[in-house]
């Protein structure tokens, strides 16, 4: 493979997303000029349908980008094979579970899957790797419970557990907080900022917690119909950049609070 000149995790070039069949080319979003850095938590938000998932599988390579350009640890992302990819990017989306019947630690484990032999034997490197990630997401004391007798909060964290395991610099999760109480997506979300800071992972998620996002995190993506818009959160809420974000007939944001309230 090539390598580029310029060093980041991850950065975009001129990238446009959406959907390309025989008779026709839908385009979501264009110009899209990104860089995530080392250590960084980093929200992608947007109303619903406005192409959040389109651009993670993008960015994860589960579906082409209609132009431009992805670079991912200097390489163009479309030099990666599947075995250099799982070893470079980590993706948590939000299908369900293959099989509830795995236990907690057999599931981890299978973030090993790039490293281990044909056979899939772990090694005593792949065994601390596995029980490095349990204790990192606080499920140590869960790995011999089978999957099916987890609350979705513990599996959501058994998922950020096994893309911790793949040990990566780039985790993906495509709303992670989804059917949760809001406790406990506080509360993933807090641990993907301790992640972050303990590990010096780059990690980006996509959500609807914009008011958790703009308090945690270190970069936010706001994708609107006509534009994408990437900075600090301080810098985005200068900007006016959520204040358009849904209409004002039923909620506006407050920039003085930096959260959304409901209008009168």
């Amino acid at each position: 493979m090539t390598k580029n000149t310029a060093h980041t995790v991850l950065k975009t070039q001129a990238l446009e997303i959406g959907y390309k069949s025989k008779s026709k080319t839908s385009s979501i979003a264009q110009n899209i000029n990104l860089s995530f850095n080392k250590g960084e938590l980093i929200g992608l938000v947007g109303a619903n349908g406005i192409g959040k998932s389109t651009f993670i599988r993008t960015l994860t390579k589960v579906q082409p980008s209609l132009n431009g350009n992805i670079i991912l640890n200097d390489i163009n992302l479309s030099e990666y094979n599947n075995l250099e990819l799982a070893k470079s990017l980590s993706v948590v989306l939000t299908e369900s579970v293959p099989s509830k019947n795995l236990s907690v630690f057999e599931l981890v484990a299978l973030g090993r899957h790039p490293y281990t032999n044909w056979v899939g034997n772990l090694n005593k490197k792949d065994l601390e790797t596995v029980n490095q990630a349990l204790e990192q997401t606080n499920i140590l004391h869960l790995s011999d419970k089978k999957c099916y007798e987890l609350s979705d909060g513990q599996l959501q964290k058994v998922m950020l557990s096994r893309a911790l395991c793949q040990d990566t610099n780039l985790i993906i999760l495509d709303e992670p907080t989804s059917h949760l109480d809001m406790y406990h997506k506080a509360y993933i979300l807090k641990l993907l900022k301790t992640l972050t800071q303990e590990t010096e992972k780059t990690i980006l998620f996509s959500s609807h917690e914009i008011d958790l996002a703009i308090q945690l995190c270190d970069k936010i993506i706001v994708m609107t119909g006509e534009t994408v818009e990437y900075d600090t959160p301080c810098n985005l809420i200068s900007k006016g950049a959520f204040t358009n974000l849904f209409p004002s007939d039923l909620i506006k944001f407050d920039e003085k609070t930096g959260s959304f309230r409901v209008t009168k």
